[in-house]
């Protein structure tokens, strides 16, 4: 009898426990942020690791210094008055005044210059990607008729026609007469040494938080956040490297630019343009393809209503953010200063003296 009344009592407790958890409700996961629903970059941003070189372009620095001086030297093209520099001046974070380039012939061209720093880390060169190296981009500008304006031909025969360069030349490569794949191969090897690093970001990254302010910190979890950056702009060069559509148009009257689409023929390609670099952003306003906005204020403006016209073909991932004004400063204040480089052989690199080229 008392066994069985023990039974009974154990299973009232186990009906009771069982009755208690299901009136219970269940436990709610937390709600995820807004911004979690567009899959921010895989990558962490994080400081930059090595260059990446090809194995048919090893690095020298005979080879680096003659890519140096053919870098800024204006006798690459038609009219000995435009470089690679004039476009990618280190005074301007390695692009220039804006809003787009201007080359021979004081001719305007439709986008504004990328910055050639970082450039080594890019999948692919150009706004619209279409050069998958950076010695198939060294060869692009040289023959545009709105940049240097020249030949491939004619600028072989200037370069031959120099003793000074055909001996440096045959010292690094071996050989000559000067080819076109040499010419390509000494600029992007100097191209890759155009790495900014030790900026604050980097130094906080890797442990000194004493290296951002309060507000610069605020900003990263911002850019990091709700301000969505993180969406294109990740990994340690701070982006993805892939197309956007942001809806950003000319302002003046000017052809339509299709951006991507003009290589990949893909219509979900039009207007799309490649992701640039965050670092240094401070040192190369106006800011995105066309040079429409004027300050880093501007941007994060632009960003913050949704980005520009409407656009069908408009990258899903533009959507308003609803930045307060505090967010908006907290998130200048971080690309202003925080991801500014500090290492002075980049931050001041100086154009070589016309007397210093090979003669």
């Amino acid at each position: 009898m008392r066994r069985e009344l023990l039974s009974i009592m154990l299973l009232l407790c186990i009906i009771v426990f069982v009755v208690s958890a299901e009136e219970k409700p269940p436990r709610k996961a937390p709600p995820l942020p807004d911004v979690a629903v567009h899959s921010l970059g895989p990558q962490k941003l994080a400081p930059l690791p090595p260059v990446p070189v090809p194995p048919d372009n090893p690095q020298t620095p005979m080879k680096i210094l003659l890519g140096k001086q053919l870098y800024f030297d204006t006798r690459l093209s038609a009219d000995n008055n435009e470089s690679c520099a004039s476009c990618h001046d280190p005074a301007m974070g390695w692009s220039d005044k804006g809003p787009t380039s201007v080359g021979i012939k004081s001719q305007v061209g439709p986008r504004r210059a990328p910055p050639v720093s970082n450039s080594a880390y890019m999948p692919l060169q150009f706004w619209d990607g279409r050069a998958d190296t950076l010695e198939e981009q060294a060869k692009g500008p040289i023959i545009n008729p709105k940049e240097m304006g020249n030949t491939h031909e004619k600028m072989l025969e200037t370069l031959n026609s120099i003793p000074g360069y055909v001996e440096e030349f045959e010292t690094v490569f071996g050989k000559i007469p000067i080819d076109l794949d040499q010419v390509a191969k000494a600029i992007a090897a100097y191209e890759r040494t155009i790495v900014t690093t030790d900026s604050p970001f980097d130094r906080y990254a890797k442990g000194d938080k004493t290296a951002l302010t309060p507000l610069e910190a605020q900003g990263l979890e911002i850019f990091n956040g709700k301000g969505h950056c993180t969406a294109c702009h990740w990994g340690p060069n701070f982006t993805d490297g892939r197309f956007h559509n942001l809806g950003a148009k000319n302002k003046e009257p000017m052809e339509d630019d299709l951006g991507r689409y003009a290589v990949t023929k893909n219509d979900k390609d039009k207007r799309a343009f490649k992701t640039p670099t965050v670092r240094d952003v401070a040192s190369r306003p106006p800011y995105l393809h066309n040079g429409s906005e004027q300050t880093l204020w501007d941007l994060v403006e632009f960003y913050n209503r949704g980005g520009g016209d409407d656009d069908s073909n408009m990258d899903p991932l533009m959507v308003p953010l609803g930045l307060t004004k505090g967010e908006m400063e907290a998130l200048v204040a971080f690309m202003k200063v925080a991801v500014t480089s500090n290492n002075p052989e980049v931050a001041n690199e100086k154009p070589i003296p016309p007397d210093e080229f090979p003669k």
